[in-house]
C-alpha cells in the first residue's frame, strides 16, 4: 500500500519540479515564470490538488478503487506526454523534456503498481 502511495507521491514531485523548470524559461507574457511568483504559487497549489485523489485512492486496496486510480493516473501521463514536444521546440526548455520522459516513465510505473498489488483481504461466500 505505501508503495503506490509514494510512486504517486514521486510522479507529484516531478510534476512541480516539471512547473519550476518551466518557469526559469519562459517563453511568453502569458507563461509561468520567476517574475510572478503568486502564478508560480497558484500553479504549484493546483498540481496539488490535482494530485489529491491519486494521493488518497492510494491507501486502498479495493479492485475498483485501484482500477479508478490508474484511470486518473492515465491523464496524468498524458499531461506528461503533452508536455515533452513543448521542451524540444522552445529553446533552453530541452531539460523540460527530460523531466516529462521521466514523469510519464514514473507515472506508467505507477499505473503498474496500482493495478499488480492485491487485496489482502479475502472474499466470503
Amino acid at each position: 500500500m505505501l508503495k503506490k502511495f509514494y510512486m504517486v507521491f514521486l510522479t507529484l514531485l516531478i510534476a512541480v519540479g516539471a512547473v519550476l523548470l518551466a518557469a526559469r524559461y519562459p517563453t511568453g507574457p502569458n507563461t509561468v515564470s520567476y517574475d510572478e511568483p503568486a502564478g508560480l504559487w497558484i500553479s504549484i497549489g493546483i498540481i496539488i490538488v490535482l494530485f489529491l485523489p491519486p494521493l488518497l485512492l492510494s491507501l486502498f486496496s479495493n479492485r475498483v478503487v485501484r482500477n479508478i486510480s490508474a484511470m486518473y493516473q492515465a491523464f496524468i501521463v498524458i499531461s506528461f506526454l503533452g508536455i515533452i514536444p513543448v521542451g524540444f521546440l522552445s529553446p533552453n526548455n530541452l531539460g523540460l523534456s527530460a523531466i516529462a520522459i521521466l514523469g510519464v516513465v514514473v507515472s506508467i510505473a505507477s499505473i503498474i503498481v496500482t493495478l499488480k498489488i492485491k487485496s489482502n483481504k479475502k472474499a466470503k461466500f
